[in-house]
């Protein structure tokens, strides 16, 4: 005998057709009607501000938490050994499931009755199609996938991220970098290759790039006869590494090597006129200078070691000349480069280059709120941008560092600064640079997730937005004190999304839904990054996929993001397993790329899987498209 466990109650199962009992169909049938009732009377009176789009995914979200509040593994055993559903599907509409699996046992039990016909024989067609209940099992079956619960996810997926595409289900959403904000054309091809929504981050960059951001996604929007909604992500109370000194100004070019050594290929460095914006690899100098060099000069140099090399000019665009070097070379401002007697150049205007400190395994440092920049030398001290953090910090609390590239344990307490000891980093240590995130899973830090600057930044961005990402959200108070602010801007018009990257946020979640669908456009992020980390990576696939169940449960849209091909937007190049995620990614309504050089191959190529992936899978339910690949 087996034991399934269904809600508060326990019943012995036999083996179907095992001879143990005649009454299989009646006991599966009591428990569903169980089931059933347990379903219903968990259904809470709806909040009297939920939006009227939001009412039935209101309903049905305590539907499904009341539906998986027990082990139903036993249960769904015997549901598919009579060849039912077992409930694996449910999330969009549970009461409609457990209806129609129950008329389907009724219709069964009802066949065995009259025909006597044992349960583990197959039941025929002509009997089926003899019994007036079981007539109607399939079409009930059928309605499991196709109802309202599907419809109404899609109005809502429409409401907050625009409209369908005409070639995929789910949209695709990509981060713009700052140069978005001078640059139309690379707008206009980001929507040209499938881009639906354009996500601005305030936690970089002023409203007026933003608007211009804003803007150009508009015009190209309109030139394509397309709508693109544009979300801005507000910044929330982010807690990063502080200051650390500056390195001295210096660009390092040297020649690519094979593995004994040698020389295989000469080393590249730009030439660019001092007074402009230096990238990187690139070296300053004065415009008359460039301007007289000619591709086969021969540039000679006493470099920042007075080491003495030489530089031959390759080619030159523009005001940028590009040079070829055969030997590691180092500039550093008031080097001095001479083509022949008479031309002479000088470096100016090398920036300073990003500090860091280097970390290993059992290393000692300390975290406090001090503002002055890290030194470089010394024992370790890290600032932070949070100083409330440090006081809620504790002895055997947890700290990651840089996306959980470094993690501590905080050994004391004291004042404004915090012990740590380091317990892991990279094999050789791995350098730690300013502005990098910290995060904090066993800490509650008494600081809200709406912020003063994200109060302030509303009331700039309402002119331009279509929606809103609520960042670090844990509480349904933090949605709630949303909603006001957006209610003081006339904000109506702006849907909201719940950044889920925290251990408190995902705990809470059903409240957080609850509070959220009081306004009619809403959705949630699944910002995998922050999650992971405060999580533990070895979780990150379970509670990915329970958000995805919850919010379909409730109706709403779910944003599929972080790292989602994100080798391939940054090297040109995608590796596997970001593929296979990519594809995964199907299931949610919408999957968000982050900036990189290569973001436009990234666009192309997600919308090329999603468009394939689409025609197989459809959230959990597999799609039996024919298959070509062996016919």
């Amino acid at each position: 005998m087996r034991t399934t466990v269904t809600g508060r109650y326990r019943r012995p199962w036999p083996r179907p057709g095992s001879g143990e009992g005649e009454d299989e169909l009646d006991q599966l049938l009591v428990d569903l009607e169980a089931l059933r009732a347990d379903v219903v009377a968990s259904t809470r009176s709806c909040d009297p501000l939920t939006d009227p789009a939001n009412i039935s995914g209101a309903t049905n979200l305590d539907h499904y938490l009341a539906l998986r509040s027990s082990d139903l593994r036993p249960l769904q055993t015997v549901l598919s050994s009579f060849g039912l559903s077992s409930l694996g599907r449910s999330e969009s509409r549970v009461l409609s499931t457990l209806d129609a699996v129950l008329r389907a046992v009724r219709a069964l039990s009802a066949v065995h009755d009259r025909k006597q016909v044992a349960v583990d024989t197959p039941l025929a067609v002509s009997e089926l199609a003899a019994s007036e209940p079981a007539a109607s099992v399939q079409s009930e079956r059928d309605a499991e996938w196709d109802g309202e619960g599907t419809e109404l996810l899609e109005l809502n997926t429409a409401a907050l991220l625009g409209p369908r595409p005409s070639t995929r289900r789910t949209r695709i959403m990509v981060t713009m970098p700052t140069e978005a904000a001078d640059t139309p054309a690379f707008v206009a091809s980001l929507v040209d290759r499938g881009m639906d929504v354009a996500r601005i981050n305030c936690a970089h960059d002023d409203a007026e790039t933003w608007m211009s951001i804003a803007r150009h996604v508009r015009e190209a929007a309109f030139r394509s006869d397309r709508v693109v909604r544009v979300l801005v992500d507000l910044a929330g109370p982010k807690l990063r590494t502080g200051p650390i000194a500056s390195l001295p100004p210096v660009v390092r070019a040297r020649p690519v090597r094979n593995s004994l050594g040698r020389v295989v290929a000469a080393g590249r460095v730009t030439l660019v006129p001092s007074g402009g914006a230096v990238g990187e690899d690139c070296v300053p100098l004065d415009r008359s200078f460039l301007a007289r060099l000619n591709v086969d000069d021969l540039i000679e140099l006493h470099d920042a070691r007075e080491a003495h090399r030489h530089l031959v000019v390759e080619s030159t665009s523009g005001s940028e000349v590009h040079a070829l070097v055969m030997q590691t070379t180092y500039f550093t401002n008031g080097v001095e480069l001479r083509v022949g007697k008479h031309q002479v150049g000088n470096v100016e205007g090398l920036p300073p280059q990003p500090g860091f400190v280097t970390l290993h395994v059992g290393d000692v440092i300390t975290l406090g709120n001090e503002e002055e920049p890290t030194s470089l030398e010394g024992p370790v001290h890290l600032g932070c941008t949070l100083p409330e953090a440090i006081g809620a910090l504790a002895p055997g609390h947890w700290v990651f560092f840089d996306d959980g590239k470094f993690a501590a344990e905080v050994l004391h307490v004291g004042g404004p600064r915090a012990t740590l000891r380091i317990t892991d980093a990279p094999a050789d240590g791995g350098r730690l640079r300013a502005e990098k995130g910290i995060n904090l899973p066993d800490t509650v830090v008494p600081v809200s997730a709406l912020t003063d600057k994200d109060v302030a930044d509303l009331a700039e961005l309402s002119s331009f937005a279509d929606a809103v990402s609520m960042s670090f959200v844990r509480t349904a108070d933090e949605v709630e004190a949303l909603h006001q602010a957006l209610d003081a801007i006339g904000g109506d018009h702006l849907g909201v999304v719940l950044k889920i990257e925290t251990g408190d946020g995902f705990r809470n979640l059903p409240a957080l839904l609850r509070v959220a669908m009081r306004r009619p456009a809403t959705g949630v992020m699944i910002a995998r990054g922050d999650l992971a980390v405060e999580a533990g990576y070895e979780r990150l696939a379970e509670l990915q996929e329970e958000i995805l169940w919850l919010c379909e449960a409730a109706h709403l849209p779910v944003i599929w993001a972080t790292q989602v091909l994100d080798t391939l937007a940054r090297t040109g190049t995608p590796s596997r397993s970001e593929v296979t995620d990519a594809g995964a990614s199907e299931r949610a309504e919408c999957v968000m790329l982050n900036k990189g050089p290569f973001i436009l191959d990234a666009v192309s190529v997600l919308d090329d899987i999603l468009r394939r992936m689409e025609s197989h899978q459809d959230k959990k339910r597999p799609l039996l498209r024919q298959l070509r690949s062996w016919t």
